[in-house]
């Protein structure tokens, strides 16, 4: 849709002027005329090459975070909300969110909702975000669900910063152990092999065993590394389709120990999500919908849908829940009791900070483990190195006395 610059007069005598998009020129000033606008010049906006590549939406959800809070901060002053929009614009230190904020102000100017000028940034404002607006725009509660969102979104972030912190430390471990293993296999045992070659002798089998694999690295490095890269492309292809994604989630559940992490996130994940949007107004047949799209995890996402189905066929969400097999006998109960109280967003908060607990425990305990194992395990790996190729010059000093 194009865009045009106008410059006109609002119906106070003030000069407006602009962006806006529109099909055409006719109807671009039959917009700004609704808003009471009288036109003084317009015209299209020209194209502009944007050499700026961005990974995703090259926004974190920290920054959304905050610019969440803050908007629902200036809304309950009372603020209107083009205004803060445009305050938050001005004031918003990403660049591009602070265009797509612009935007909004625009799109809301003209006529738009908040939920719908948000739609049109879906990589930056996901079905959840829009959601939970519409459903406070249309409940005159807007403040109160801007600052749920932004809360919600916080512990999303915090548990996902836990998590993380969890896996760094023993991938890191890992990759120094391959790139020190390389460097010692293809530079310094092929030193040490040469020195022997010239002593001549018969050397210890350990030896023998780290000069076979040496040379075996130093043949075929290049296409070990292809291979690698490879598998690792054919991987990460394989993880975008949706049969490829629902097979890797699957595995994920069932890794010992870091499968129990990933399926407490989850559950923490879906009942934090599920109760934020039944606490906003939104019906549960759409909010389990968001959940399950939002959920991060195939299984649990068909399992999720599944549920839906037999729950638009009339069927409470207990009974469908059990029979996806993803959550836990306590998970099911709980959800049971909220159903029959009618209090079912205060219980699955209750789910999602127990969770939330197990999934704190489980990192400390995981992180407690894996640091003296995977120090082990390097200390292990180059100290065994080390020892295969001193032990020929302990035998010949051996030898000498």
């Amino acid at each position: 849709m194009p865009k045009y610059i106008y410059v006109g007069v609002t119906s106070s005598g003030k000069q407006a002027k602009g962006e806006i998009e529109a099909n055409s020129k006719a109807e671009a000033i039959s917009l700004l005329r609704k808003n009471k606008t009288r036109i003084v010049t317009i015209r299209v906006k020209p194209l502009q090459i944007n050499l700026n590549f961005t990974i995703g939406s090259g926004i974190k959800l920290q920054e959304i975070s905050r610019f969440t809070r803050q908007l629902a901060a200036m809304t309950s002053a009372g603020l209107p909300l083009v205004q803060c929009l445009d305050i938050l614009a001005s004031q918003t230190e990403n660049k591009i969110l602070a265009r797509a904020v612009q935007q909004i102000s625009g799109d809301i100017q003209v006529g738009s909702t908040l939920a719908d000028a948000l739609g049109k940034h879906k990589k930056i404002f996901n079905q959840l975000f829009c959601n939970m607006v519409a459903a406070g725009e249309a409940s005159g509660n807007l403040d109160g669900v801007l600052l749920r969102l932004a809360e919600y979104q916080e512990k999303a972030e915090g548990l996902r910063r836990k998590i993380k912190s969890a896996m760094t430390y023993p991938v890191i471990v890992g990759i120094i152990a391959i790139l020190v293993g390389i460097v010692m296999l293809t530079v310094i045992v092929p030193q040490f092999a040469k020195m022997f070659s010239d002593l001549g002798g018969e050397l210890p089998l350990p030896t023998l065993i780290i000069m076979g694999i040496s040379k075996f690295m130093q043949r075929y490095i290049l296409i070990m590394l292809a291979i690698a890269t490879g598998g690792i492309i054919a991987l990460v292809r394989y993880n975008k389709t949706e049969k490829g994604k629902f097979n890797i989630d699957t595995i994920k559940l069932k890794l010992p120990i870091f499968g129990d992490l990933e399926r407490k996130s989850a559950i923490s994940r879906f009942s934090q999500t599920l109760s934020t949007l039944l606490t906003s107004g939104v019906t549960i047949l759409d909010a389990l919908s968001i959940t399950a799209k939002t959920s991060g995890n195939k299984v649990i996402e068909k399992g999720l849908l599944k549920t839906l189905e037999k729950i638009s066929g009339g069927l409470t969400i207990a009974e469908p829940l059990k029979e996806t097999g993803v959550f836990p006998p306590m998970v099911i109960q709980m959800v049971s009791v909220g159903e029959k109280t009618g209090d079912l967003a205060d219980m699955l908060t209750k789910i999602s900070e127990f969770y939330k607990e197990e999934v704190d425990a489980a990192v400390d305990a995981l992180t407690s483990v894996i640091e003296p194992i995977m120090i082990l395990f390097l200390g292990g790996f180059v100290g065994g190195l080390l020892v295969a190729m001193y032990l020929p010059i302990f035998n010949m000093m051996g030898v000498i006395k």
